[in-house]
């Protein structure tokens, strides 16, 4: 999916790794549903502006979340 940044308008890089020092498994968005082992969560991923540097994060398995 091609990604347009919000500040100045250019196509982002995406597919950029996100990761937090001192932890190797990076950043992860997770949702508890009603049952037992019943939560989802997704890796994210960064898209990066060329232009102007700004950087917003994104995961591709978004439909995992709809309820």
């Amino acid at each position: 999916m091609k990604r347009i940044c919000n500040q100045c308008q250019t196509e982002m890089i995406n597919d950029c790794k996100v990761s937090v020092e001192y932890d190797v498994n990076g950043i992860s968005i997770s949702q508890k549903r009603k049952g037992l082992f019943n939560s989802i969560s997704a890796k994210t991923k960064a898209s990066v502006c060329p232009n102007c540097g700004n950087v917003a994060l994104y995961i591709d398995e978004y439909t995992k979340f709809i309820k």
